[in-house]
């Protein structure tokens, strides 16, 4: 099976793209976002904005299910709690 470049669903911090790199190459996400770091605070080229293309460049993984993006279906809803009255004379908080 081919690998595809994507971004993590397991691994988000804030749009998956550092932790879908390092599961292409299988190495751990924190490392990649060491390195990110290190570049973006010595100002080798354009970190911030190599990014931002990258988080628009590189697809997101559809074929795992979780993350952020999973429909809650078939599953039961919570009830609602009722809310507790509350005299309306006394008001001594405020």
């Amino acid at each position: 099976m081919k690998k595809k470049l994507t971004k993590s669903r397991n691994n988000v911090v804030l749009t998956g793209t550092l932790a879908g790199i390092a599961e292409y190459f299988t190495i751990d996400p924190t490392i990649v976002r060491i390195i990110y770091v290190f570049i973006t605070l010595t100002g080798i080229g354009a970190p911030v904005f190599l990014y931002i293309v990258m988080a628009l460049i590189i697809p997101g993984d559809y074929s795992k299910r979780g993350g952020y993006y999973h429909k809650n279906s078939g599953s039961q809803q919570r009830q609602r709690k009722e809310a507790e009255k509350v005299d309306e004379d006394d008001w001594s908080d405020f």
